[in-house]
């Protein structure tokens, strides 16, 4: 068999051990950047890792703690930092709700978030990691909050642990300078935690060290929590699970162009979900798809779930075995690791074209960055997305052409129909182009009000319509109750019996008949003629 060839086993055990490798270093960093420890970390990595590769939609994605999903978890330890049952229950609701998001098939949905939102996002998420693990660098105590730790920089400047900088230092130019061809044996960020972690060790500095890192299986830590407080963290439990999917499902789309599969984007929120579920429970940290590993797993020949589960085994293997070494490793020395990966994060691709961006874009890129770095996550990626959805509706609506036409300059009309001229003073025919939704209903009513003076019938030219909502149906009703309760008669002329059913089952059909409807010009003026015929006598 092809998946038991020496080749495929050779490809995915290799690349399942390189993104182990450089995993390791991250999670323990992200592990103890989310307040819940370097433990979690690796749990974290394990848990989600396995269960989104055995589950999930894609073969070759290998899921982990990041940036996004770590802050998140970190805001919730900021507001409970003595309730590990509240965050352990935020993270396994969290899973749960992507879960839900892959039966009910969202996962094709959320690929329509608009970029900006995710770019303002990404880059509020790098700079609050670079923000918050200055402190640290230098030797001090990190906060949940970026106020807080924008103004204890002063008294950090004055109070700078040398050795701390030191290594702070040595690490931040071996991830940065580190050779390629060093890189492609050993990972910079390993290699930075090894060397730096040697240093400190043999120097005998007195530096802050990660600690007692838990050996064996870890326990299940899911509880009960207060109504008050399942309330609180719902709204929290769900922003993960979005940004979660989004994360993950944007690197599904990096690992299909690299191995030309395609993934199933709603497996994919099922397997990543039960990964963050069972994670809560025990007591890791929230995860994604993680696009750097996955491309290494890629590029180190891993074709397969298998490279994923060989991940896990690494991982776990490290927790069990060299947990006591892992200990010794400095806090400033992951600080300097995350610095590195919150510059990663940071859009610069959208930053480089900025000029070239439409300033509406831009300006909402820019008030999601700053909602997230400086005020709430959660409210930031909402603001985005509503401030996205009107603007792209504004835009909509402005492309939408709502006009009155006259008769006589009508294209393809028989002459013969409106014999009589004192038909195109009784009749009122407005034609809407594009959208018809809740952006341009109101401009429809407008217009149909402007152009239905002393008329006794309005033909509403819908056949260029592209989309029609509940919206412009309702306003299709204000437009006949009100003008038929005066006598002046309304036909819609529309594309096909689909627009039309849309309409009946809408709740018009009490008030339209088939004098009501067209399917061309033409029969819509021959209608409007013997509706009004009887006000030439």
């Amino acid at each position: 068999m092809k998946k038991l060839s020496t080749n495929y086993l050779k490809g995915n055990i290799y690349g399942g051990i390189t993104a182990g490798v450089i995993a390791l270093p991250l999670a323990l960093a992200f592990g103890v950047a989310s307040g819940m420890g370097a433990a979690a970390g690796l749990y974290g990595a394990i848990f989600v890792c396995l269960f989104a590769s055995i589950f999930g939609g894609t073969k070759t994605q290998i899921s982990g703690p990041t940036g996004p999903m770590t802050v998140v978890v970190a805001s919730v330890i900021a507001l409970y930092p003595n309730n590990p049952k509240i965050v352990c229950m935020t993270i396994f609701l969290a899973g749960i709700f992507q879960i839900l998001l892959g039966f009910i098939k969202v996962g094709d949905l959320i690929k329509y978030v608009p970029y900006p939102v995710i770019s303002g996002f990404m880059s509020g998420v790098g700079a609050i990691i670079v923000l918050l693990q200055i402190n640290p660098l230098f030797g001090h105590d990190a906060y949940g909050n970026v106020l807080q730790t924008v103004k204890s920089y002063f008294h950090i400047f004055q109070n700078v642990n040398p050795q701390c900088l030191i290594l702070g230092i040595l690490t931040l130019l071996i991830v940065y300078f580190t050779p390629k061809k060093i890189g492609k044996i050993i990972p910079s960020s390993l290699l930075a935690l090894i060397v730096a972690t040697v240093v400190a060790v043999a120097c005998k500095f007195n530096v802050p060290v990660i600690g007692e890192i838990p050996t064996g299986l870890p326990h299940f830590q899911l509880g009960l929590i207060s109504f008050k407080e399942f309330y609180v963290i719902i709204p929290v439990a769900l922003t993960l699970a979005v940004l979660g999917s989004i994360d993950s499902l944007l690197t599904s789309l990096v690992a299909d162009s690299m191995t030309r599969t395609k993934h199933n984007s709603n497996k994919e929120l099922i397997g990543q979900g039960l990964g963050n579920a069972v994670a809560g429970m025990f007591g890791g940290i929230a995860g994604a798809g993680a696009t750097m590993r996955t491309a290494v797993n890629i590029k180190s020949g891993g074709t397969d779930r298998l490279s994923g589960i060989v991940h896990c085994i690494l991982l776990a293997v490290i927790l069990i075995f060299l947990a006591p070494v892992a200990s010794k490793i400095p806090l400033c020395v992951l600080s300097a690791i995350l610095i590195k990966v919150g510059f990663d994060i940071i859009d610069y691709k959208f930053l480089a074209i900025a000029r070239n961006v439409p300033r509406k874009e831009f300006a909402v890129m820019g008030i999601v960055f700053f909602l997230t770095v400086f005020y709430d996550l959660i409210f930031a990626v909402a603001v985005g997305i509503v401030l996205a959805s009107i603007l792209f509706a504004a835009s909509v609506s402005a492309s939408t052409n709502v006009s009155a036409v006259k008769i006589d300059e009508l294209d393809d009309i028989n002459d013969e129909i409106l014999d009589d001229e004192r038909y195109k003073n009784l009749i009122s025919f407005i034609r809407i182009d594009g959208a018809f939704f809740f952006g341009s209903s109101a401009c429809v009513l407008n217009q149909v009000e402007k152009n239905s003076q002393n008329v006794k019938c309005i033909v509403l030219y819908c056949k260029r319509v592209v989309t029609i909502d509940v919206s412009a149906i309702f306003v299709l009703e204000e437009i006949i109750e009100r003008f038929e309760s005066h006598g002046v008669k309304v036909i819609l002329v529309m594309k096909d019996w689909q627009m039309v059913d849309k309409i009946l089952h809408a709740g018009l059909a009490k008030i339209l008949t088939a004098d009501n409807f067209a399917f061309s010009k033409e029969t819509a003026l021959i209608k409007a003629k013997r509706l009004v015929r009887h006000y030439l006598k």
